[in-house]
């Protein structure tokens, strides 16, 4: 017995050669093994004959999955009926309107109710985060925002209720938007729709209650603006745990 190659050679007892269909060494022909891999639910025959070294374990990701029978079924089966014990559901409680801008259909208001049957929101208040006041759109059509305001005091009362009054006509309308920056309470600080109580007043309602006092300082900027709102709310969103 004497080595070929990655063969062996007996004079007594002669094996054939034969050639790895991978890496091409000669090896004992009795010595390559057949190349199985996945197809489906079975292993099948690539037809290669491969030496120890080049044979590869057959790929799973190519066996298919074999999903087990469905259960027997019930005979007169009786089940909850979900339609009518369910009153958690969402529906539209308006005629569909359509953006003015893009035609796109809309549903002008939306209302969600619990299990209970308690409405899920509510007309919110607050800041919205994300927003900052120097890229407040200074023009949409004819309307311009970005119009500077010039309080005469900004005041809380202890509560989440800020008054704020002018010296002449403020000129806008209850549900109208505005930023305010520089206020001495940060939480007074940010973008809030309006409600206006008088020609030289109006109020807007922070997310936490501000202690008593005046806010308003030598820095203070406050602007008309325009931010985006959910479809159904009037006012900007509140926002906060």
């Amino acid at each position: 017995m004497r080595p070929h190659g990655r063969a062996s050679v007996s004079v007594s007892n002669p094996r054939a050669f034969g050639i790895c269909d991978r890496c091409g060494f000669l090896y004992n022909h009795v010595n390559l093994k057949w190349q199985y891999d996945w197809a489906g639910a079975s292993l099948i025959n690539k037809r290669i004959l491969v030496c120890d070294q080049c044979l590869d374990v057959p790929q799973e990701q190519l066996r298919a999955i074999v999903v087990p029978a469905d259960p027997m079924p019930i005979i007169n089966a009786r089940i909850q009926d979900y339609v009518t014990a369910e009153s958690n559901y969402q529906t539209t409680s308006a005629p569909t309107v359509y953006d003015l801008t893009t035609g796109i259909p809309i549903p002008s208001t939306t209302n969600l109710i619990t299990q209970d049957n308690q409405q899920l929101t509510t007309q919110p208040y607050g800041q919205p985060v994300g927003l900052e006041q120097g890229a407040v759109m200074p023009l949409n059509g004819t309307t311009h925002y970005n119009v500077q305001l010039n309080p005469l005091s900004v005041t809380s009362a202890g509560s989440t209720v800020i008054s704020v009054t002018f010296s002449s006509p403020h000129g806008l309308q209850t549900n109208d938007q505005i930023s305010v920056e520089g206020l001495s309470n940060n939480l007074a600080n940010g973008f809030y729709s309006v409600t206006v109580t008088t020609a030289t007043a109006f109020t807007y309602q922070t997310y936490s209650a501000i202690p008593s006092g005046g806010l308003l300082t030598g820095k203070t900027n406050m602007v008309t603006a325009l931010v985006g709102l959910p479809y159904g709310y009037t006012q900007i969103p509140q926002v906060g745990p």
